[in-house]
């Protein structure tokens, strides 16, 4: 999906001409997923085109940073603010995570992340694509650690991850010191294995739920729970 210069949702349009990561399966499960209750401060960490930010911007009245360290990207998402129906309360920064961390003072109640999960794997001819799918600018326990430092008291960390990576990063945010606090095992079919698992982590203890979503029926056609999901942004549901 989301492979043309730009993907049309139900109330915004994002441009992807210039952003070395378009549109996904992956960003868009976690900006219909993430729990939003009594968030009035979001940050989007490795924004990209902007998908997230605006699919908060359009389920939240919550004021909304997204950070994003490749310039292309940036600029580009940065205008599909612009174009979007909540560009006042929108921002996109040119930044990597580390400086980002070092200039900011306030804290957030949400924060979200579809962050580069490759570590050393060969890597693409692409530069741009090659920092926003592989680690090394922005390691997990990098990504982790500056996360506690800019939630909230009460705030929330969500991420999406392949299965392969989800092990690694659950311990680490143990040994930071955020808890679990809700987990999704995503699945293409029921006759697949699971693909993604997308976590929510809180800074202190709650009650801890599990589900499994499927993608698609054995048809091919979409799961009824995925359609419901995300029928607020999609075109066709």
């Amino acid at each position: 999906m989301g492979r043309n210069n730009y993907f049309q949702f139900k109330q915004f349009t994002i441009q992807q001409e210039k952003s070395a990561m378009k549109v996904g399966t992956d960003g868009v499960l976690l900006g219909g997923w993430v729990n939003t209750k009594r968030c009035d401060t979001v940050l989007d960490i490795g924004a990209g085109t902007g998908v997230i930010a605006l699919m908060m911007a359009q389920r939240t009245n919550a004021k909304i940073m997204g950070i994003e360290i490749e310039e292309n990207a940036a600029l580009e998402a940065q205008q599909n603010v612009a174009d979007s129906p909540w560009k006042g309360r929108v921002e996109i920064v040119h930044s990597s995570l580390q400086d980002f961390v070092e200039k900011q003072s306030s804290t957030f109640d949400l924060i979200v992340s579809n962050p580069p999960f490759f570590s050393n794997a060969s890597k693409a001819g692409n530069k741009n694509r090659t920092l926003a799918r592989h680690n090394d600018s922005l390691p997990f326990s990098e990504l982790l650690s500056y996360s506690d430092k800019l939630l909230s008291a009460e705030g929330t960390l969500a991420v999406i991850l392949p299965n392969e990576a989800a092990g690694k990063f659950e311990t680490l945010a143990r040994k930071i010191g955020l808890f679990l606090t809700r987990k999704m095992e995503v699945k293409p079919k029921v006759s697949k294995n699971v693909n993604r698992v997308l976590f929510e982590f809180s800074k202190t203890p709650k009650a801890f739920t599990k589900d499994q979503l499927i993608i698609y029926n054995e048809d091919g056609s979409y799961a009824a729970q995925y359609k419901e999901l995300l029928k607020a942004f999609y075109m066709l549901f």
